[in-house]
């Protein structure tokens, strides 16, 4: 018994998470719920902060970790041995999503910190891809890998591999273009159960204002909803915006298409966009265009065509954010 409950944690947050996106993207690209905004360019930024944040860089942090921990303070391994499970997952939950919570409010509230995470609000659509679209820098600097990474070799691996399971399921779900939380919302008998949920996880409705192109308009709100895992930060620190609606428009009114390579890697590689903050003679955080423009120009795209960029502008209704 005890061996295929290590079989079922060991295979958890690998198989189990690998699965769910799965399914997600399949439905999201079934139901269009992109909406056509998944251009080549978004596709490589999205696919590169995929492989090389989460697939390299987290891993190699936790690897190293574990491999140079035991050289400085070996007299500490699985001091935590005595922890219970139950107080370990309480442990690894709080110090995992407490200290992401900060590590993101600061990139958003700190302006010279703010092109690093850029990356993760660029996107003009939502969807489960957008859960791991980070700078690779971002995501090498994370602060809570070297937290838990620290906490597994002290001997609370088992449920760091449950609390990654569920923060993944989440974070994954809240990032997504399905709106599975809509149902609490619509009926009554379910409204004391979204009071909860809304308070204490991230949901779309909440962290969708957090992507959204603006921040003025009574559902987005870009200048909070910080929590990963737990919402429950936001209400404990004040940052929290709840509407139960969804924004009209997502992303950073300004975009204008930065290079794959360029959001991937800044301030390694510039951005050739003239005027973009990822540029090199960029400014370090852009005005917003106003609300009044944005009723009536929106950026929708920049992409390459034989070499040269074409900015494509579009007048759309006021209606459309």
């Amino acid at each position: 018994m005890i061996k295929i409950i290590q079989q079922v944690i060991d295979n958890l947050n690998g198989y189990g998470l690998s699965v769910l996106v799965l399914i997600l993207g399949v439905l999201e690209f079934s139901f269009g719920l992109y909406k056509k905004r998944w251009n080549k360019n978004e596709k490589l930024v999205d696919i590169a902060c995929f492989v090389l944040p989460k697939l390299v860089i987290r891993p190699a942090i936790a690897f190293f970790g574990l491999k140079f921990l035991p050289a400085v303070i070996p007299a500490l391994r699985n001091e935590f041995d005595w922890v219970s499970f139950g107080w370990g997952l309480l442990i690894i939950a709080i110090a995992d999503d407490l200290t992401q919570y900060w590590y993101h409010r600061l990139h958003h509230e700190i302006p010279w910190l703010w092109r690093f995470h850029r990356t993760h609000h660029s996107a003009s659509y939502m969807g489960m891809a957008m859960a791991s679209r980070q700078n690779a820098l971002y995501t090498l600097f994370f602060s809570q890998t070297y937290v838990t990474t620290i906490l597994v070799y002290l001997g609370l691996g088992a449920p760091r591999i449950i609390v990654g399971a569920i923060k993944s399921t989440i974070t994954t779900l809240a990032h997504s273009s399905i709106p599975w939380d809509k149902p609490f919302y619509k009926y009554k008998v379910l409204h004391p159960i979204a009071w909860v949920l809304e308070r204490l996880i991230s949901t779309p409705a909440t962290h969708h204002a957090h992507h959204a192109a603006t921040t003025d308009d009574g559902v987005g709100y870009y200048k909070g909803n910080f929590g990963n895992m737990f919402f429950l930060w936001d209400v404990i620190f004040g940052t929290a915006h709840i509407s139960r609606q969804y924004p009209s428009a997502y992303g950073i009114s300004h975009y204008e298409g930065d290079p794959w390579y360029a959001q991937l890697l800044w301030p390694i590689f510039k951005s050739n966009v003239a005027g973009s903050e990822l540029a090199a003679d960029g400014p370090i955080v852009k005005q917003d265009i106003p609300i009044e423009e944005r009723d009536l120009l929106t950026i929708r795209a920049v992409h390459q065509n034989n070499g040269e960029q074409e900015l494509v502008l579009k007048k759309v209704p006021a209606a459309a954010g």
